[in-house]
């Protein structure tokens, strides 16, 4: 078979991966509401499909290592959702002229949460190790 016969047969198989892999993570996304909808109870079964949600929005913030945020309004009070991949993540929520608002911190990678209670123009400056994400969801 020359070269120019393989490229076609090439372009079928990564197809047919790609189309596996895409399938994959879609059954991934949503396996999670599939089980919410066993849930009996209605407030377990909404605040499973809660959960399941936030993990198809898209972060308002991304990255890796250190950045402060461009200034953001906070108008009603909002959860900030914060995920880190390191070993450290430090999180200063700031209004002002740098004034700190709150330190918050993660130690050794995983996920936890702040309420912002009061409204006001904020914004973040983010040290950590590795990669992360934030999120400003509504309550």
């Amino acid at each position: 078979m020359t070269a120019s016969h393989l490229i076609p047969v090439v372009a079928i198989l990564c197809t047919g991966l790609l189309t596996g892999v895409s399938s994959a993570l879609a059954a991934d996304r949503t396996g999670g509401a599939v089980k919410c909808l066993m849930i009996t109870s209605d407030a377990e079964r909404l605040a499973c499909f809660d959960r399941e949600v936030r993990k198809l929005v898209d972060p308002k913030f991304a990255g890796r290592l250190n950045l402060t945020t461009d200034p953001f309004d906070v108008v009603a009070p909002a959860r900030l959702r914060f995920q880190s991949d390191g070993a450290i993540f430090v999180l200063y929520l700031k209004r002002g002229k740098d004034e700190v608002v709150q330190n918050l911190h993660i130690g050794g990678g995983g996920e936890d949460s702040y309420v912002i209670e009061t409204s006001g123009t904020y914004f973040l400056q983010i040290n950590g190790s590795e990669g992360w994400r934030i999120w400003l969801e509504p309550m």
